[in-house]
């Protein structure tokens, strides 16, 4: 058993820990009206490209998610949300120093002490969900729980539904698709980049992902017999048979798409071992993306 695999397996106890401590986080996290940056890198900036669109989605106010290295921090944001599984990534740090004032910094961690915490003004720190593994899995879960719960959003589902995600046989066509395309809509479409990139990360095999409604505006050409399309929530029929006239394997999604995720985050440890990869330490790949002046 790799450290990732035990850190799959130890979501259902993390997210239940996440929802219940959610209201003692409340005055960290933006409130409603507030106008909101949530910033992050790689696996981050889908999770706050997902909060962005829920927290909009129910009318709290205006959330725009940015890539760290493209964060617009001199606009008059009210908080801004910082989202770092290490706290020292330097795309977080750097954009941190030129955030304007007066908006409130939160930074979201698994590491109480780092640079980017003590650009905080507050921190949530969910060391119970950090990682030994290089690549994310529990840490952004909890994290995306966490959000949903203090916005109010129903989390019993995704309780429930982890459970399945742990449990159930990986298709056939998961396994042994040669590549794979995931899809999303709404917040769900953030999940599925993540999907993608754990996929990408662990295994090193090829993955795509787009907004369902985009599908079919291109990326629908890689689709074929052998090839596997996977979206986190139900398509339209008229997608459906659109996929299935390719000759792809096609999963609509039956779990929360955080539960989708988990079960995508299994198929990529099973696909990296069948690759002889490691999925704890991918080849090229470092728990913090650290620049010096060169870079």
């Amino acid at each position: 058993m790799s450290h990732t695999s035990d850190e799959i397996a130890s979501q259902p106890e993390c997210w239940e820990r996440a929802v219940s401590e959610a209201p003692r986080h409340a005055k960290a996290l933006p409130a409603p009206g507030e106008r909101v940056a949530v910033i992050g890198c790689g696996t981050s900036l889908f999770m706050a490209q997902a909060y962005a669109r829920l927290r909009e989605g129910i009318g709290h106010g205006i959330t725009d998610a940015y890539p760290a290295s493209e964060a617009r921090l001199l606009r008059p944001y009210d908080r801004i949300l910082a989202l770092t599984r290490s706290g020292t990534t330097t795309e977080i740090v750097s954009a941190l120093e030129e955030a304007a004032e007066p908006a409130r910094i939160t930074t979201v961690t698994a590491v109480a002490d780092s640079p980017a915490t003590a650009k905080a003004d507050e921190v949530i720190c969910l060391d119970y969900a950090d990682e030994r593994s290089v690549v994310q899995t529990r840490f952004p879960t909890t994290e995306l729980l966490l959000l949903r719960a203090h916005l109010g959003l129903p989390t019993d589902d995704a309780l429930a539904d982890v459970a399945t995600a742990l449990a159930s046989p990986l298709p056939d066509e998961l396994t042994g698709a040669e590549q794979i395309t995931f899809l999303g809509a709404d917040w769900s479409v953030g999940v599925a980049h993540e999907a993608a990139l754990k996929v990408r990360e662990a295994a090193a095999h090829w993955t795509e992902s787009y907004s369902a409604m985009e599908y079919r505006h291109g990326p629908i050409a890689v689709a074929r017999a052998g090839r596997a399309v996977w979206s986190l929530t139900p398509v339209a029929d008229s997608l459906a048979d659109r996929v299935g006239a390719t000759g792809a394997y096609l999963r609509q999604g039956v779990l929360d798409p955080l539960a989708e995720l988990v079960l995508a985050q299994r198929l990529a440890v099973r696909l990296a071992e069948n690759a002889g990869r490691n999925p704890d330490r991918p080849e090229h790949l470092t728990r913090s993306v650290i620049l010096g002046s060169q870079d």
